[in-house]
Protein backbone atom coordinates (compact mmCIF):
# COMPACT_ATOMS: atom_id res chain seq x y z
CA UNK A 1 0.00 0.00 0.00
CA UNK A 2 2.84 2.11 0.89
CA UNK A 3 4.83 1.69 -2.70
CA UNK A 4 1.21 2.63 -4.01
CA UNK A 5 0.87 5.85 -2.50
CA UNK A 6 3.95 7.07 -3.99
CA UNK A 7 2.41 6.74 -7.16
CA UNK A 8 1.93 9.84 -9.06
CA UNK A 9 -1.23 9.94 -11.87
CA UNK A 10 0.03 11.49 -15.42
CA UNK A 11 -2.48 14.43 -15.81
CA UNK A 12 -5.01 13.47 -13.29
CA UNK A 13 -7.04 15.59 -10.81
CA UNK A 14 -7.96 13.14 -8.47
CA UNK A 15 -9.53 16.07 -5.84
CA UNK A 16 -11.31 16.95 -9.19
CA UNK A 17 -12.44 13.42 -10.56
CA UNK A 18 -13.86 12.72 -6.84
CA UNK A 19 -16.28 15.64 -6.45
CA UNK A 20 -17.55 14.70 -10.03
CA UNK A 21 -17.72 11.45 -9.32
CA UNK A 22 -20.18 12.42 -6.25
CA UNK A 23 -22.36 14.40 -8.53
CA UNK A 24 -22.19 12.08 -10.75
CA UNK A 25 -24.14 9.72 -8.32
CA UNK A 26 -26.27 12.40 -7.40
CA UNK A 27 -27.30 11.98 -10.62
CA UNK A 28 -28.54 8.22 -10.59
CA UNK A 29 -31.36 9.84 -8.43
CA UNK A 30 -32.74 11.57 -11.37
CA UNK A 31 -31.64 8.96 -14.05
CA UNK A 32 -33.77 6.62 -11.70
CA UNK A 33 -36.95 8.62 -11.58
CA UNK A 34 -37.21 9.10 -15.34
CA UNK A 35 -36.73 5.07 -16.19
CA UNK A 36 -39.86 5.08 -13.43
CA UNK A 37 -41.59 7.90 -15.64
CA UNK A 38 -41.07 5.76 -18.62
CA UNK A 39 -42.34 2.43 -17.13
CA UNK A 40 -45.36 4.38 -15.99
CA UNK A 41 -46.16 5.09 -19.40
CA UNK A 42 -45.27 2.14 -21.08
CA UNK A 43 -43.30 1.51 -24.09
CA UNK A 44 -43.02 -1.68 -26.33
CA UNK A 45 -38.85 -1.75 -27.29
CA UNK A 46 -35.73 0.52 -26.40
CA UNK A 47 -33.43 1.86 -29.58
CA UNK A 48 -30.20 2.60 -27.74
CA UNK A 49 -28.97 5.23 -30.77
CA UNK A 50 -25.49 6.19 -30.51
CA UNK A 51 -22.45 6.99 -33.14
CA UNK A 52 -18.53 7.00 -33.02
CA UNK A 53 -17.79 6.91 -28.83
CA UNK A 54 -21.21 7.09 -28.05
CA UNK A 55 -22.38 4.09 -30.10
CA UNK A 56 -19.35 2.28 -27.76
CA UNK A 57 -20.53 3.41 -24.95
CA UNK A 58 -24.44 2.10 -25.42
CA UNK A 59 -23.02 -1.27 -26.37
CA UNK A 60 -22.60 -1.88 -22.71
CA UNK A 61 -26.41 -0.93 -21.98
CA UNK A 62 -27.43 -3.34 -24.83
CA UNK A 63 -25.15 -6.24 -23.67
CA UNK A 64 -26.93 -5.92 -19.83
CA UNK A 65 -30.35 -5.49 -20.74
CA UNK A 66 -30.10 -8.76 -23.22
CA UNK A 67 -28.43 -10.50 -20.73
CA UNK A 68 -30.66 -9.86 -17.81
CA UNK A 69 -34.43 -9.40 -19.51
CA UNK A 70 -36.04 -10.48 -22.70
CA UNK A 71 -37.23 -6.78 -23.39
CA UNK A 72 -36.63 -5.66 -26.92
CA UNK A 73 -33.71 -3.43 -27.24
CA UNK A 74 -31.90 -2.29 -30.39
CA UNK A 75 -28.51 -0.55 -30.79
CA UNK A 76 -28.75 1.73 -33.85
CA UNK A 77 -25.97 3.81 -35.21
CA UNK A 78 -27.75 7.21 -35.81
CA UNK A 79 -25.90 8.25 -39.27
CA UNK A 80 -27.25 4.60 -40.30
CA UNK A 81 -30.63 5.32 -39.07
CA UNK A 82 -31.02 8.76 -41.04
CA UNK A 83 -30.86 7.12 -44.14
CA UNK A 84 -32.46 3.72 -44.29
CA UNK A 85 -34.71 4.26 -41.48
CA UNK A 86 -36.02 0.98 -39.05
CA UNK A 87 -39.29 -0.49 -39.51
CA UNK A 88 -39.37 -1.24 -35.62
CA UNK A 89 -39.30 2.30 -34.46
CA UNK A 90 -42.65 2.46 -33.40
CA UNK A 91 -44.85 5.39 -31.82
CA UNK A 92 -44.66 3.01 -28.71
CA UNK A 93 -40.80 3.00 -28.80
CA UNK A 94 -38.42 4.74 -26.37
CA UNK A 95 -35.55 6.16 -27.73
CA UNK A 96 -32.24 6.63 -25.34
CA UNK A 97 -28.82 8.63 -26.07
CA UNK A 98 -26.17 10.81 -25.51
CA UNK A 99 -23.89 13.26 -26.71
CA UNK A 100 -20.91 14.77 -23.93
CA UNK A 101 -20.98 17.88 -26.32
CA UNK A 102 -24.79 17.71 -27.13
CA UNK A 103 -24.35 18.65 -30.69
CA UNK A 104 -23.03 15.70 -32.43
CA UNK A 105 -24.84 16.23 -35.58
CA UNK A 106 -25.92 12.91 -37.12
CA UNK A 107 -27.73 11.95 -33.17
CA UNK A 108 -29.28 15.63 -33.65
CA UNK A 109 -30.81 15.01 -37.27
CA UNK A 110 -32.15 11.53 -35.65
CA UNK A 111 -33.72 13.08 -32.79
CA UNK A 112 -35.25 15.69 -34.74
CA UNK A 113 -36.84 13.02 -37.32
CA UNK A 114 -37.55 10.72 -34.31
CA UNK A 115 -39.02 14.02 -32.02
CA UNK A 116 -41.28 14.77 -35.30
CA UNK A 117 -42.92 11.27 -34.96
CA UNK A 118 -44.30 11.52 -31.89
CA UNK A 119 -41.70 9.11 -30.22
CA UNK A 120 -40.06 9.47 -26.78
CA UNK A 121 -35.99 10.37 -26.62
CA UNK A 122 -34.45 10.31 -23.27
CA UNK A 123 -31.15 12.30 -23.83
CA UNK A 124 -27.88 11.88 -21.58
CA UNK A 125 -26.54 15.43 -22.27
CA UNK A 126 -26.91 19.07 -20.78
CA UNK A 127 -30.30 20.73 -21.43
CA UNK A 128 -28.89 23.88 -22.95
CA UNK A 129 -27.28 21.83 -26.02
CA UNK A 130 -29.19 21.03 -29.17
CA UNK A 131 -29.81 17.79 -28.07
CA UNK A 132 -31.26 18.78 -25.25
CA UNK A 133 -33.67 20.90 -26.76
CA UNK A 134 -34.62 18.23 -28.97
CA UNK A 135 -35.34 15.30 -26.44
CA UNK A 136 -38.77 14.93 -24.88
CA UNK A 137 -36.33 14.15 -21.29
CA UNK A 138 -33.29 15.31 -20.45
CA UNK A 139 -30.72 13.07 -18.03
CA UNK A 140 -28.45 16.51 -17.15
CA UNK A 141 -25.13 15.15 -17.18
CA UNK A 142 -23.46 16.28 -14.26
CA UNK A 143 -20.04 16.53 -15.85
CA UNK A 144 -18.87 18.26 -18.87
CA UNK A 145 -16.22 16.01 -19.37
CA UNK A 146 -18.07 12.95 -21.33
CA UNK A 147 -15.77 10.88 -18.75
CA UNK A 148 -16.79 7.38 -19.50
CA UNK A 149 -17.19 5.63 -16.00
CA UNK A 150 -19.16 8.72 -15.11
CA UNK A 151 -21.22 7.79 -18.11
CA UNK A 152 -21.95 3.80 -17.58
CA UNK A 153 -23.14 4.29 -14.00
CA UNK A 154 -25.47 7.07 -15.09
CA UNK A 155 -27.09 4.53 -18.13
CA UNK A 156 -27.36 1.72 -15.50
CA UNK A 157 -29.28 3.55 -13.17
CA UNK A 158 -31.32 4.39 -15.98
CA UNK A 159 -31.47 1.20 -17.91
CA UNK A 160 -31.10 -1.41 -14.93
CA UNK A 161 -33.62 0.44 -13.45
CA UNK A 162 -36.27 -0.31 -16.32
CA UNK A 163 -35.04 -3.97 -16.04
CA UNK A 164 -35.68 -3.97 -12.26
CA UNK A 165 -39.92 -2.43 -12.83
CA UNK A 166 -40.33 -5.35 -15.27
CA UNK A 167 -39.03 -7.53 -12.44
CA UNK A 168 -35.87 -8.94 -13.99
CA UNK A 169 -33.17 -7.25 -11.86
CA UNK A 170 -34.67 -7.56 -8.36
CA UNK A 171 -31.34 -6.28 -6.82
CA UNK A 172 -31.50 -2.68 -8.34
CA UNK A 173 -31.22 -0.76 -4.59
CA UNK A 174 -28.61 -3.01 -3.86
CA UNK A 175 -26.06 -2.20 -6.54
CA UNK A 176 -26.87 1.25 -6.77
CA UNK A 177 -26.05 1.19 -2.76
CA UNK A 178 -22.78 -1.11 -3.32
CA UNK A 179 -21.49 1.66 -5.66
CA UNK A 180 -22.24 5.14 -3.64
CA UNK A 181 -17.93 5.09 -3.18
CA UNK A 182 -16.99 3.43 -6.45
CA UNK A 183 -14.74 6.41 -7.74
CA UNK A 184 -12.95 5.99 -4.61
CA UNK A 185 -12.02 2.62 -5.88
CA UNK A 186 -11.74 3.68 -9.64
CA UNK A 187 -8.70 6.07 -7.91
CA UNK A 188 -7.09 3.28 -6.27
CA UNK A 189 -7.97 0.90 -9.12
CA UNK A 190 -5.73 3.57 -11.44
CA UNK A 191 -3.20 4.35 -9.31
CA UNK A 192 -2.25 0.56 -8.87
CA UNK A 193 -2.74 0.33 -12.62
CA UNK A 194 -0.41 3.29 -13.51
CA UNK A 195 2.80 1.30 -13.43
CA UNK A 196 1.06 -0.78 -16.00
CA UNK A 197 0.10 1.55 -18.16
CA UNK A 198 3.72 3.22 -18.67
CA UNK A 199 5.26 -0.58 -19.07
CA UNK A 200 2.45 -0.60 -21.69
CA UNK A 201 2.31 2.38 -23.65
CA UNK A 202 6.26 2.24 -23.69
CA UNK A 203 6.23 -1.31 -25.20
CA UNK A 204 3.45 -0.91 -27.29
CA UNK A 205 2.73 3.21 -28.45
CA UNK A 206 5.06 3.76 -31.19
CA UNK A 207 3.83 0.77 -32.89
CA UNK A 208 2.70 1.01 -36.36
CA UNK A 209 -0.32 -1.09 -35.73
CA UNK A 210 -2.19 -3.06 -32.93
CA UNK A 211 -4.83 -5.76 -32.37
CA UNK A 212 -7.41 -5.02 -29.35
CA UNK A 213 -9.58 -8.12 -28.31
CA UNK A 214 -12.15 -8.17 -26.10
CA UNK A 215 -15.68 -9.70 -25.68
CA UNK A 216 -19.33 -9.47 -23.90
CA UNK A 217 -19.74 -6.05 -21.41
CA UNK A 218 -15.75 -4.69 -22.79
CA UNK A 219 -16.51 -4.66 -26.34
CA UNK A 220 -18.10 -1.10 -26.81
CA UNK A 221 -15.01 0.00 -24.46
CA UNK A 222 -12.35 -1.93 -26.37
CA UNK A 223 -13.85 -0.36 -30.06
CA UNK A 224 -14.18 2.80 -28.32
CA UNK A 225 -10.81 3.21 -27.32
CA UNK A 226 -8.97 1.49 -29.71
CA UNK A 227 -11.01 3.74 -32.43
CA UNK A 228 -12.00 6.81 -30.41
CA UNK A 229 -8.75 7.29 -28.44
CA UNK A 230 -5.91 5.82 -30.85
CA UNK A 231 -6.99 6.03 -33.96
CA UNK A 232 -8.90 9.55 -33.22
CA UNK A 233 -6.68 11.04 -30.83
CA UNK A 234 -3.36 9.31 -31.89
CA UNK A 235 -3.49 8.45 -35.35
CA UNK A 236 -2.29 4.92 -34.31
CA UNK A 237 -3.50 1.82 -36.76
CA UNK A 238 -5.44 -0.63 -35.30
CA UNK A 239 -7.47 -3.40 -35.27
CA UNK A 240 -10.22 -4.24 -32.88
CA UNK A 241 -12.35 -7.94 -32.53
CA UNK A 242 -14.12 -9.44 -30.15
CA UNK A 243 -12.50 -12.57 -28.47
CA UNK A 244 -14.79 -15.24 -30.68
CA UNK A 245 -14.50 -13.37 -33.47
CA UNK A 246 -10.21 -13.65 -33.51
CA UNK A 247 -10.22 -16.91 -34.47
CA UNK A 248 -12.17 -16.49 -37.76
CA UNK A 249 -9.75 -14.51 -39.61
CA UNK A 250 -7.95 -12.10 -37.39
CA UNK A 251 -5.59 -15.17 -35.98
CA UNK A 252 -3.57 -15.35 -39.16
CA UNK A 253 -1.98 -11.77 -38.53
CA UNK A 254 -0.63 -13.03 -34.79
CA UNK A 255 3.45 -13.82 -35.51
CA UNK A 256 6.41 -12.35 -33.41
CA UNK A 257 6.46 -8.94 -33.57
CA UNK A 258 2.96 -7.71 -34.13
CA UNK A 259 1.22 -6.25 -30.81
CA UNK A 260 -2.00 -7.49 -29.22
CA UNK A 261 -3.75 -6.41 -26.24
CA UNK A 262 -6.35 -8.65 -25.00
CA UNK A 263 -9.04 -6.85 -22.03
CA UNK A 264 -10.53 -9.57 -19.82
CA UNK A 265 -13.88 -9.47 -18.48
CA UNK A 266 -15.95 -11.21 -16.11
CA UNK A 267 -18.85 -12.20 -17.93
CA UNK A 268 -19.58 -15.37 -19.85
CA UNK A 269 -17.52 -14.51 -22.16
CA UNK A 270 -14.86 -14.86 -20.07
CA UNK A 271 -13.62 -17.90 -21.36
CA UNK A 272 -13.46 -16.35 -24.69
CA UNK A 273 -10.83 -13.47 -23.43
CA UNK A 274 -8.92 -16.54 -22.07
CA UNK A 275 -8.53 -18.35 -25.51
CA UNK A 276 -7.59 -15.66 -27.10
CA UNK A 277 -4.87 -15.25 -24.61
CA UNK A 278 -3.84 -18.72 -24.95
CA UNK A 279 -3.14 -18.28 -28.54
CA UNK A 280 -1.61 -14.90 -28.75
CA UNK A 281 1.27 -16.58 -25.92
CA UNK A 282 2.20 -18.69 -28.51
CA UNK A 283 2.35 -16.61 -30.99
CA UNK A 284 3.68 -13.26 -30.61
CA UNK A 285 6.13 -12.00 -28.39
CA UNK A 286 4.06 -8.35 -28.06
CA UNK A 287 1.31 -9.54 -25.83
CA UNK A 288 -0.27 -7.13 -23.09
CA UNK A 289 -3.23 -8.07 -20.88
CA UNK A 290 -5.76 -6.08 -19.09
CA UNK A 291 -8.08 -8.27 -16.42
CA UNK A 292 -10.53 -6.38 -14.98
CA UNK A 293 -10.94 -9.40 -12.34
CA UNK A 294 -7.37 -8.24 -10.53
CA UNK A 295 -8.80 -5.26 -9.01
CA UNK A 296 -11.03 -4.70 -6.03
CA UNK A 297 -14.17 -2.62 -5.50
CA UNK A 298 -15.05 -2.61 -1.85
CA UNK A 299 -18.22 -3.36 -0.51
CA UNK A 300 -19.35 -5.38 -4.27
CA UNK A 301 -21.38 -8.21 -4.15
CA UNK A 302 -19.52 -11.01 -6.33
CA UNK A 303 -22.51 -11.03 -8.82
CA UNK A 304 -22.30 -7.44 -9.69
CA UNK A 305 -18.47 -7.83 -10.25
CA UNK A 306 -19.68 -7.93 -14.37
CA UNK A 307 -21.56 -4.87 -14.42
CA UNK A 308 -18.30 -2.55 -12.91
CA UNK A 309 -15.48 -4.01 -15.29
CA UNK A 310 -16.61 -1.44 -18.13
CA UNK A 311 -15.99 1.12 -15.65
CA UNK A 312 -12.80 -0.65 -14.57
CA UNK A 313 -11.81 -0.87 -18.28
CA UNK A 314 -12.76 2.91 -18.71
CA UNK A 315 -10.36 3.75 -15.72
CA UNK A 316 -7.17 1.53 -17.03
CA UNK A 317 -7.29 0.81 -20.53
CA UNK A 318 -8.96 4.70 -21.93
CA UNK A 319 -7.78 6.52 -18.74
CA UNK A 320 -4.86 5.70 -18.09
CA UNK A 321 -2.90 3.91 -20.91
CA UNK A 322 -4.13 6.99 -23.06
CA UNK A 323 -2.40 9.56 -21.24
CA UNK A 324 1.03 7.61 -21.32
CA UNK A 325 0.41 7.13 -25.56
CA UNK A 326 0.33 10.85 -25.44
CA UNK A 327 3.10 11.32 -23.12
CA UNK A 328 5.51 9.08 -25.40
CA UNK A 329 4.09 9.93 -29.13
CA UNK A 330 4.16 13.55 -28.20
CA UNK A 331 0.89 14.21 -29.50
CA UNK A 332 -1.86 16.11 -27.63
CA UNK A 333 -4.88 13.88 -26.85
CA UNK A 334 -6.63 16.70 -27.77
CA UNK A 335 -5.94 17.16 -31.46
CA UNK A 336 -7.66 16.64 -34.51
CA UNK A 337 -6.37 16.70 -38.26
CA UNK A 338 -10.33 16.41 -39.36
CA UNK A 339 -12.54 15.47 -36.94
CA UNK A 340 -14.74 18.44 -36.20
CA UNK A 341 -12.27 20.79 -37.93
CA UNK A 342 -14.59 21.69 -40.82
CA UNK A 343 -17.72 20.77 -42.58
CA UNK A 344 -17.29 17.40 -44.60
Amino acid sequence: MAELEKVQLLNFDIDQYLKDGDATVAACAHAKAVADEIHEQGYENVFLLGIGGTYDELEMVRYFMKKYSEVEVHLVNAAELNVMGDNRLKKDSVVVTASASGDTKEVVKAVENITAQGIRVVAFTREDTPLGKLATTVVSAPVATGRCDFTYLLFQAFALRLLNLRGDFDRYDDYMAQTKNLFQDLVDIRIKFEPKAEQIAKQFAEEPYTIFIASGALWGENVLFSMCVLEEMQWIRTRAVTSAEFFHGTLELVEPGVPVIITKGEDECRELDNRAEVFCKQYTDKLAVIDTAEYAVSGLDEEFRPLVSPMIAAATLHERLSKHYERITKHNLAYRRYYRQFAY
